[in-house]
């Protein structure tokens, strides 16, 4: 496992390494690292001890946008935890889940053009510690998700020492996209869908729909006989 070590220079010119060591309480670390956010890890804070609802049931150590406009979602221990990749994963699914709720939080902290250049194809996910495992470094590899591994150590002098330990890219995800701006770029490549005249009038109805729209007209025509056997009458007329 890699170690994060500092060094000092003696009165004699020597290099001393300076004893690391824990923080006391996870609040602590939270803090000063919040306090700093943008100048030690390039990420604009949001909330802090954000909640995520009865189904993640759980609170987000801290919120942030980096300076690609990607959500950043930041987990500290103040020691080594073997359970900080599950919580990792749910929190990073809470995100994806609260998509709208994250821009109106943005939007609220950084403003409207902040919240217009949100990126959502690659979440990602810091987890501070004072360790990780084996298997956590290993496990990383395996997810699709964005997720730095970065160790921590407080030293003399009122240092904090901060070391990327494992990163992994991920994935962009298929279902996500850069929310809130047009997509013309794309959408101008793709030809138009073939359109059907409503015979009610009402206006041109893609190919692709006109097909459901008979599927439904259908179904809805069969309910409606079968009511009007069992009870004799109905209000509902089929035809679009």
């Amino acid at each position: 496992m890699a170690e994060l070590m500092l060094f000092r220079r003696d009165a004699s010119g020597r290099d001393v390494e300076l004893p690391g060591s824990t923080v006391a309480l996870e609040v602590e670390l939270q803090r000063r690292v919040e306090a700093g956010l943008e100048q030690m890890l390039g990420v604009r804070f949001l909330a802090s001890e954000y909640p995520t609802g009865p189904w993640h049931r759980g609170r987000i150590d801290t919120l942030g946008l980096d300076e690609n406009g990607s959500p950043v979602v930041i987990e500290f221990k103040k020691g080594s935890d073997n359970g900080v990749m599950s919580q990792a994963v749910s929190y990073l699914s809470w995100l994806e889940s609260a998509q709208h709720e994250f821009e109106v939080l943005v939007r609220k902290v950084l403003g409207a053009e902040a919240a217009k250049s949100i990126d959502w194809r690659r979440p990602r996910m810091i987890c501070i510690a004072a360790g990780f495992s084996h298997h956590d470094r290993v496990a990383v590899q395996r997810l699709p998700e964005r997720i730095d591994l970065v160790r921590y150590r407080i030293f003399d002098g009122g240092l904090l020492g901060l070391l990327l330990v494992e990163s992994v890219t991920g994935f962009p995800s298929a279902t996500s996209s850069r929310r809130g701006r047009k997509r013309a770029t794309a959408a101008d490549n793709v030809p138009a869908a073939p359109v059907i005249s409503s015979p009610t009038g009402g206006g041109a109805v893609p190919e692709c729909l006109w097909a459901l729209y008979a599927e439904l007209d259908e179904a809805l025509k069969a309910w409606a006989r079968w009511r009007w056997r069992r009870c004799g009458t109905t209000s509902l007329t089929g035809g679009w």
